[in-house]
């Protein structure tokens, strides 16, 4: 009996790097857990001034969570490099994370090595990712239908959110969606109006200088400046010398020959990344022109995609006319919205570009909209990218009725890894069946079977009666990409955790240079 419990307490010492990485990582998971699926809840963050934040977006909840635990931050990891990468799935590959993860510490506990637990994880997943591959079914466009049904799942049911997604692919196109730079989800906006729309074209978050009562302009040129607009500075020591002075008087003049020069090229448009002379401000409001100021880098970035405009610094306003030309954009449509407070920009020569107004009565509701407008956003881009494959865990349970054919034919201990994976691929399902309200194990063996018996990978449960449904016959469909980075995360991270054997802490000021 005392040798019994002697073996389990060293048992527990030994581990006992692994076993507190494991309570982090399972707080992380039931912070984000109950959101999952059509009938998940939302979570409440409380700010230590009392401020607060309900949403439903795993996402914002890790992020916005105060996290100390090392463990705790490789997961909170996983969800920023799932958004970065896919902008969707954030939820699912933080359970798939706390999944894997519990399964296999259970293998370990068991006495597997953990060098042949990682490795059969990591060989699951590889499994689980090519399968996935190989079930995706591709999407012919912007056109086809299946896209509303990935934006209707993804923006939680909310068909104004599909709508307003859809109608946003649709003008920025295809090749636009498909480039790797290019990322729709960015271009939601929350409004002030209580009304949503679809801006063709892009929103600078700038008030012009001088000219808030100017409603539109017809089509403009748009010149972009990386500097500020003011002439070259001069020494205040240089100011009390006449040569001094006359330096800067001459510096004045030329400044103000290149403000004529950029009004008889037409400009009607400058924007730049810092500020502006007084008398340059004047300049542009007595020739109405738009003069944008501190405009962030993200934002010229995009207007010069937009415009087709090249930025240049400040001495290229002494190029000559013929030379200058060359380095301006071009909009159709420029106007101040002064309920939005922005810039509004159309009809581009550059390449084309979208804007998401969201619209809600009050901020709160309005930030959690353009969330939801976020997420469907990123699963309509990522759809065209790489295809589609049934949603509601179902693609994952057949997933791992693949990796449990596969793990019989395996004889070493990597089969207990496999084993690891094949449950942590039931859990995404298994949550969607407990945050509906029913037993998990029920639904789950009935779904189980079902695929294997109708050898299906679109099998799952209905959330509203807890019967089994087709998720392709009903459209229930997850952008593929979104699966395949949540389950390679997911592994990558159970990985890391799982060969932690012992926690350091680092000396005061070390870095890797170090």
């Amino acid at each position: 009996m005392s040798q019994t419990k002697q073996g389990h307490s060293e048992g527990e010492e030994r581990h006992s790097a692994l076993l507190n990485n494991a309570g982090a990582v399972r707080a992380i998971c039931s912070a984000v857990e109950g959101t999952l699926g059509p009938k998940g809840l939302d979570t409440m963050l409380v700010g230590g001034q009392g401020d607060v934040l309900i949403t439903n977006d795993g996402a914002t909840i890790l992020e916005q969570m105060d996290v100390s635990h090392p463990a705790a931050r490789l997961m909170v990891q996983v969800a920023r490099s799932q958004q970065l990468l896919v902008g969707d799935g954030t939820t699912t590959a933080t359970v798939l994370s706390g999944a894997l993860v519990a399964e296999g510490i259970a293998e370990v506990l068991k006495g597997v090595p953990v060098a042949k637990v990682v490795a059969g994880i990591q060989e699951g997943v590889r499994l689980a990712i090519g399968y996935l591959r190989e079930r995706t079914r591709q999407v012919s466009g912007t056109d086809d239908p299946i896209l509303y049904r990935i934006a209707y799942v993804a923006g939680r049911e909310r068909e104004e959110i599909a709508n307003l997604v859809i109608r946003a692919a649709q003008y920025a196109g295809t090749r636009r969606l498909c480039e790797e730079t290019y990322r729709l989800a960015d271009a939601v906006v929350p409004s002030a109006a209580e009304h949503s729309e679809v801006w063709p074209g892009i929103l600078i978050n700038r008030q012009p200088s001088m000219l808030p009562w100017l409603a539109e302009l017809p089509e403009q040129r748009i010149l972009v400046l990386q500097d500020a607009l003011e002439p070259e500075q001069t020494e205040e020591e240089a100011l009390k010398t006449e040569s001094g002075f006359k330096e800067y008087m001459l510096r004045r003049n030329r400044f103000r020959s290149q403000l004529e020069q950029l009004a008889k090229l037409g400009i009607g448009v400058i924007a730049v990344d810092r500020g502006a002379d007084p008398e340059a401000e004047q300049f542009c409001a007595d020739r109405g022109i738009f003069l944008l100021t501190r405009v962030p880098r993200r934002e010229l970035r995009l207007l010069c995609e937009f415009t087709g405009a090249r930025p240049v610094r400040r001495a290229a306003l002494e190029k000559s006319p013929e030379e200058l030309e060359v380095f301006l954009g071009r909009a159709g449509k420029i106007g101040y919205d002064e309920r939005l407070e922005k810039v509004k920009i159309a009809e581009g020569g550059g390449r084309p570009a979208v804007s998401i107004l969201v619209g809600a009565s009050t901020r709160e509701v309005g930030g959690e909209l353009s969330r939801i407008a976020m997420d469907a956003a990123a699963a309509v881009q990522a759809a065209l990218r790489g295809g589609y494959v049934p949603g509601g865990g179902t693609i994952e349970l057949a997933a791992a009725r693949e990796i449990e054919r596969y793990r019989e034919t395996v004889h070493g201990m990597e089969a207990f890894g496999l084993s690891a994976v094949a449950r942590a691929l039931r859990k995404p399902l298994a949550q969607i069946v407990v945050n509906a309200g029913y037993n998990p194990l029920e639904k789950v063996e009935l779904a189980k079977a079902s695929q294997a018996e109708t050898n299906s990978d679109a099998i799952g449960i209905d959330c509203d009666t807890g019967e089994l449904i087709d998720c392709l016959e009903r459209e229930i469909v997850d952008p593929a990409l979104v699966k395949i980075h949540a389950i390679q995360a997911a592994g990558e991270v159970a990985s890391a955790i799982l060969r932690i054997h012992t926690v350091v802490k680092m000396k005061p000021g070390y870095t890797e240079r170090d």
